[in-house]
Formats: structure tokens, sequence, C-alpha cells
């Protein structure tokens, strides 16, 4: 474990706990959780580092809210691996891409995509508010594999910062689920996606598991207690969070673009 002091380890315990119920009821809580870590860790620490303690950090919360989702949501594990499958390839080919490619072209477009996302939420009330009563036909499974899948998958390994929200939003539009449920087939994804991430990071030596060990700690209660609550409040709930959670990664895309 890196020297941190007391204090340091207690904000980044409260950060995990934060981003556990964030990431669990509609993604994104990774907004909270590498800053955090970033901040946190001492400057002699690679980035590498973070990245690979946040992983296997998340990874236990996503777990948690993955298995409660599951156990009370009506939730196709069948698909929600399948597409899971295919999100670990896509990130895997998108991360060994990464390291020779500006990914700043990138984030222009996917803060005008962010933006539509938010607006088509707003004036689209009924977004993901009810399943489809008809089940979803092989051509839409085939596009969710395709996109939430790869294409995500692929964002995922490449950039980052809101795969379990595009998730969420993709499965809703694309197999007409309700965000409840999107949210709890999305958790099932992106367990497959952090768990090919954490072996790279955990093969390279990039992981301070003892601060990991510590942090997931607070990272499982944070995800189980936001899967309860979206599971209790309904996608109303999820959709109100969900907007927010989509104007701070714009806000903090734009400041990494054009500010920082």
């Amino acid at each position: 474990m890196p020297d941190i002091s007391l204090t340091t380890v207690v904000v980044l315990c409260l950060a995990a706990l934060a981003a556990g119920w964030v990431d669990a009821v509609v993604g994104g809580g990774g907004l909270l959780l590498l800053p955090a870590l970033l901040l946190g860790l001492p400057n002699s620490a690679a980035a590498g580092h973070a990245l690979g303690t946040n992983k296997a950090v998340a990874i236990v919360g996503t777990t948690g809210a993955a298995v409660t989702y599951a156990r009370k949501a009506p939730v196709d594990v069948r698909l929600a691996t399948r597409i899971g499958l295919a999100a670990l390839a896509g990130s895997t080919c998108g991360a060994l891409l990464a390291t020779g490619m500006s990914t700043e072209v990138l984030k222009p477009v996917v803060m005008v995509v962010l933006v539509a996302v938010g607006a088509f939420v707003i004036f689209r009330p009924a977004f993901g508010t009810a399943p489809s009563a008809v089940p979803a036909s092989p051509r839409r499974v085939w596009s969710a594999i395709g996109f939430a899948g790869l294409g995500i998958g692929f964002y995922d390994g490449l950039i980052g910062p809101g795969t379990g929200t595009f998730l969420v939003l993709a499965l809703t539009a694309i197999l007409h689920l309700d965000l409840v449920t999107a949210s709890a087939t999305a958790k099932i994804v992106n367990c497959c996606t952090n768990a090919g991430a954490l072996a790279m990071f955990a093969w390279q030596g990039q992981v301070y598991w003892q601060l990991a060990a510590l942090m997931a700690v607070f990272n499982l209660a944070g995800g189980m207690v936001g899967a309860h609550t979206a599971l209790k409040r309904g996608a109303g709930f999820v959709r109100v969070v969900l907007l927010t959670v989509v104007c701070a990664l714009v806000v903090k895309m734009a400041y990494e673009q054009w500010v920082a």
C-alpha cells in the first residue's frame, strides 16, 4: 500500500462508497473514484496504478450490484453475458489502440453525443419508464451485442468515462428495456469489461491491492445500496440520476478539453 495519510484513506473510502452507489443506479461511478485516486495517491505513483486500483475496487462493487439486481430484477443473464463477452473483446481492442492513438480528437465527439442524449432524455419523458411488451427480436439482440457490447466496450478500452451510462442508454434504446432493467443488465456487462481490464493491470503490477481491498468493501456496500435504491424507487428516479451523471460527464470532459 502506498504511503498516504489516514485522512486520505478515509476520503478515498468515502469516494468508493459514493461511486458504488452512483455506478449501481445508472453507471458513471468512475467520475468519482478515479479522480479521487489520482488526487489521493502520492505524486510518485504512476497513473497506471490509479487506473489499476480503480478497476480492482470497481469490479467488487459492480459484481455486488449485479448479484443484487439479478436476484430481484427481471434480468436476462444469458443475454447480458453474451453482450458482456462482446464488450470484453471490444475493450481489449480499444486498450491496444489507446497506446498509439490520441483520444483528444474523440472527446468533442463524445461530448456532442452526450448533449444529444441528455436532450433526448429530457424531451422524451417516457424513455425507459416501462419495458416493451414484445420480446426483443434476434435483430435487436445482435444490434445490442454489436453496439452495446463491441462498440461501447471498445470505447471503454480507448477512453473510458461514462461507459456504464452509455450501456444503460444503449440497452434501453435497442432492447426497449426500462431503465432499472437496463441498469441491471449493464452491471453484468461491466463485470466482464472490468475483469479483462483488471487482469491486464494486475499482470503489469499496477494495482495497490491492500488499498483496493479496503476501498472495495465500501464500494461493495455502496453498490448494493444503490441497486436496492434503484429497484425500490423505480425508473423515474433512475432517469433523474441519469441526467445528473450525463451533465457531470459533459462538464468533466469539457473542462479536460478546454481548461485543464
